[in-house]
């Protein structure tokens, strides 16, 4: 239940509120939203393709951590499987995507220069402080991890843990 309610209350303020409020600034400024065919189709499908993922990867995260997403309350045990069996970052990959697919059902540059930035932010200062909680709290387990399964780019073979 807290898995889910954190993951309404980002995707509230991360996907609507603050997309809404860039595409507000944008209008303001003039700036019209590009289009082209087949553009809210195209979203919709990465958008709920993405929600997939990302409601997957929550509920695993749950399920099999013992914990939720939330640093404050996070995992107890190391998430090997589901969508990390064969990614790291599955949840940040489902947010991006989302933000991208809101972008471009919007058809706001804007928007997707937020998803740009997000995913600049993220990776430089958020993951290598998950990745040294992690190694801190699982050791050897998470090194062993790290070591098959990439952190940006699915491992379709999986993880296999030795």
């Amino acid at each position: 239940m807290k898995t889910m309610l954190q993951t309404s209350v980002f995707w509230s303020i991360f996907l609507w509120i603050l997309p809404v409020g860039i595409q507000h600034i944008e209008s303001g400024m003039g700036l019209n939203p590009f289009e082209f065919a087949g553009q809210k189709h195209v979203a919709v499908v990465i958008f709920v393709c993405a929600s997939v993922l990302g409601l997957a990867s929550g509920l695993t995260m749950s399920a099999r951590g013992v914990g939720t997403p939330l640093p404050l309350d996070c995992p107890q045990k190391l998430v090997v499987t589901g969508p990390y069996r064969y990614v790291r970052n599955p949840m940040a990959i489902a947010g991006l995507s989302q933000g991208f697919a809101v972008g471009l059902g919007l058809g706001s540059i804007g928007v997707i220069l937020y998803v740009v930035i997000g995913m600049f932010v993220w990776n430089q200062w958020v993951r290598p402080i998950e990745e040294l909680d992690l190694l801190n709290r699982f050791q050897q387990a998470y090194t062993e991890y790290c070591g098959q399964v990439r952190c940006w780019i699915p491992n379709f073979d999986g993880y296999q843990p030795k």
